[in-house]
């Protein structure tokens, strides 16, 4: 798109930097903040970045204004500035493209910038989230975390999908209350902070047929490794008349569907993380592998685990699951104990669940959660009831099984998982602007 500059700065056509290519050997006008900078004597090199790119701006001091060359001298880290300039093509790189400065003026002063590029710890970094998100590499990843979330709508509206909205206070929880933030609703008690929108959309469905939703969800689990969060964001997803094996088969289509597109998409984004992209290549082109429950712990004894039959899978478990595949695995058909009241029971094993857990390669860990959901209204009231929950919090819940009852099928992915496993960064508080944990709330 272009745009023009008022008169006091020259009528000149404002470009974005990532349109630059298409302006080469005109005169534009380029807004945006200086990252870094080097001078040697006659010569300064500006690097500047928009939000859709970098460029490099090369000032000469013959070839414009004294003026100019003054107001050069003036510039700091992360000053904001318009800079009028020829577009070229980098001498040495191919499909690079710099700016010859010819006008630029400072819109925005900044003393000493408390990022340098000295290493800083992470509580510093945390500290300063609203700076640090400026530096390249949280750029490439936000910037991944807005495809993901692109082709997760695009691809779920392709498999006849649409967005629905849950709310966020809710009366009840999808898995009991002991790891939900509680909070006083007025004069109607004690409310949750959602943790899921998985009912609302079982609800829905009888609706529209099969629907989603996509927003921030809520954790009161003190977990403090790498892969947790308070607040975090879900992509919920429901369907009429799916079975356990087609669910999957949604959910591995997706996952091929996501990661194609940021392959396609995001190339300069895992250059500057140093993302070898070779193992999500792979991704897209082979099946995922499915293991049961049952076959997978014999995996893991096989490779020297010491987990007991019917115990939750632990972060090296599932490291040692994907250790040697080239893509991720769903492990599916738990036993029901450990898994809650809603999921439908395998009527070839009653001691077994038709749910699903998807394991991600290269230690992303798991990344989805799904199941076919319990149909039957007097099984489902009575699980209801031996999970310890009110009855009267899901008598709205119950009533989609009473009126007009039919197989469905559904699964959530958490958004931060999977930008932590396709962008190769080690901790998911870089997934998110402003990361939300157990010791932090700031800023």
């Amino acid at each position: 798109m272009i745009r023009v500059v008022g008169a006091c700065f020259w009528e000149m056509k404002v470009v974005r930097i990532s349109e630059l290519k298409s302006n080469v050997g005109e005169k534009v006008t380029v807004r945006g903040w200086l990252y870094n900078y080097r001078s040697s004597g006659s010569l300064k090199f500006l690097q500047l970045r928009d939000g859709s790119g970098f460029v490099q701006a090369v000032l000469v001091q013959d070839e414009v204004e004294a003026e100019v060359w003054d107001k050069s001298e003036g510039i700091s880290l992360e000053c904001s500035l318009t800079v009028i300039g020829e577009v070229s093509e980098h001498p040495k790189k191919p499909g690079v493209f710099e700016l010859q400065v010819r006008d630029m003026e400072i819109v925005g002063e900044s003393p000493e910038f408390p990022i340098g590029k000295k290493e800083h710890g992470p509580d510093f970094l945390l500290s300063q989230r609203h700076l640090w998100v400026r530096s390249q590499s949280q750029w490439a990843v936000l910037r991944l975390r807005d495809r993901i979330m692109m082709a997760m709508h695009e691809y779920l509206h392709n498999e006849g999908f649409i967005k629905t909205d849950s709310p966020i206070f809710t009366p009840n929880a999808c898995e009991g209350t002991t790891d939900l933030f509680a909070v006083d609703y007025f004069d109607q008690g004690e409310a949750y902070l959602s943790q899921s929108g998985q009912l609302y959309l079982e609800a829905m469905i009888a609706s529209v047929g099969r629907c989603y939703d996509f927003g921030p969800v809520f954790r009161a689990e003190k977990s403090v490794t790498r892969r947790h969060l308070t607040e975090f964001w879900m992509m919920d997803a429901e369907a009429a008349f799916v079975e356990h094996d087609e669910n999957m088969d949604i959910q591995e289509g997706l996952v091929k569907y996501v990661v194609a597109e940021c392959l396609k998409h995001c190339e300069k984004e895992f250059e500057i993380l140093e993302r070898d992209v070779e193992p999500l290549k792979k991704i897209v082109e082979k099946p995922f592998e499915r293991l049961t429950y049952t076959e997978a712990i014999k995996v893991l004894h096989e490779n020297g685990s010491d987990i007991k039959h019917g115990e939750d899978l632990g972060n090296d478990d599932e490291g040692l699951l994907t250790k040697n595949s080239d893509v991720p695995v769903f492990i599916h058909k738990w036993p029901k104990e450990i898994k809650p009241f809603y999921m439908k029971i395998d009527p070839e094993n009653p001691e077994l669940a038709l749910n699903s857990d998807l394991i991600a390669t290269e230690g992303g860990g798991e990344i989805a959660g799904g199941s076919e959901r319990a149909v039957d209204y007097e099984a489902l009231r009575e699980k209801i009831k031996e999970e310890g929950l009110n009855l009267e919090d899901f008598d709205w819940y119950l009533d989609a099984r009473k009126y007009g009852s039919v197989p469905h099928s559904g699964f959530g992915f958490g958004l931060e998982r999977m930008v932590r496993w396709i962008s190769g960064v080690k901790h998911i508080r870089e997934c998110i602007p402003f990361p939300r944990m157990v010791n932090r709330v700031r800023p």
